[in-house]
């Protein structure tokens, strides 16, 4: 068991607290194990720029710990999971924001390292490997991010030693490949996957979304409409769902796909065409000159 940790879960409401920002690993562990009192505690891995889907990881984190427990928030840009020609340097970085947002949400401890302090001898000769998973779909079209993401994580993984750490179901294969890696590789945490959080009128929300002009931002909820649209024909099987989403695509146009896939979340392979069950029908496609991803989460009659 990692230290502090008990079995449990408080039921009190969220305390009122500021947050503590560190910038180290050695003030981020005096901060956040004060003492060796044993209370649950959890992490949230961010890349900053922080909306209200960052705030929905961060009060469910809160929530599972409760009042008496400990909410990690970490903010680094990680350039292991950027490629070539990617927009390492204009993500948007605005720690301030981000600051406010995660302690009106919960967080305890705000973690934002240099990436001299996450990689203190240079990019690391030795990372982990997504191995098949990491391949297809996100994968293919940016070659070696999952293996990018899931050596920033296991790293964080030891520097924060949760019981818990929250992803967002919105990067549905990032999530994936993070609980592969857990159960694989035997690492002592619970990983938790919250629903992704979306505007009114569909569109799912994303640090890149602050891109979008205003006509593109109306283009891009094109996504989101093929992926309603296939869940509403998810009783009639998979082929059903494809032809559905195909046409709500097809129709609203104004988007350059990169895939439309029905996936088995088990192994992130296309699901055949005799599939029954839950999949993940995911969509990635650029607007202008941004990138967007979404998907949902259907049960296939």
């Amino acid at each position: 068991m990692a230290r502090g940790k008990q079995p449990g879960k408080a039921q009190h409401a969220p305390k009122v607290h500021r947050a503590v920002v560190t910038r180290t690993v050695d003030d981020f562990e005096a901060a956040f194990w004060p003492d060796e009192q044993p209370v649950d505690n959890a992490v949230v891995m961010t890349m900053g720029a922080l909306h209200e889907g960052h705030a929905a990881l961060i009060r469910a984190a809160r929530k599972q710990v409760g009042r008496d427990g400990r909410v990690a928030v970490t903010v680094f840009v990680n350039p292991l999971q950027f490629g070539a020609g990617e927009d390492l340097e204009r993500y948007p970085r605005s720690l301030d924001d981000d600051v406010r947002l995660a302690e009106a949400s919960g967080a305890d401890v705000v973690f934002a390292p240099s990436a001299d302090e996450v990689y203190p001898n240079g990019e690391p000769q030795v990372r982990m490997a997504a191995g098949p998973m990491g391949e297809r779909y996100e994968g293919a079209t940016r070659p070696g991010h999952f293996d990018g993401v899931l050596t920033v994580v296991a790293k964080l993984l030891h520097i924060t030693d949760p019981d818990f750490a929250f992803f967002g179901e919105k990067d549905a294969q990032q999530l994936a490949v993070v609980r592969r890696m857990v159960a694989d590789l035997d690492f002592d945490v619970e990983i938790v996957g919250v629903p992704t959080v979306r505007e009114e009128d569909g569109l799912a929300l994303s640090s890149r979304n602050r891109y979008l002009s205003a006509e593109e931002r109306t283009r891009a909820l094109a996504l989101s409409a093929a992926l309603f649209a296939g869940r509403d024909a998810a009783a009639r099987g998979p082929e059903a769902v494809r032809e559905a989403a195909s046409a709500a695509l097809d129709a609203a146009g104004g988007v350059d796909l990169d895939y439309l896939a029905l996936i088995d979340p088990h192994d992130f392979t296309e699901a055949p065409d005799d599939f029954r069950g839950e999949a993940v029908l995911a969509v990635a496609a650029k607007v202008g000159t941004t990138r967007l991803i979404d998907n949902v989460r259907i049960i296939v009659r």
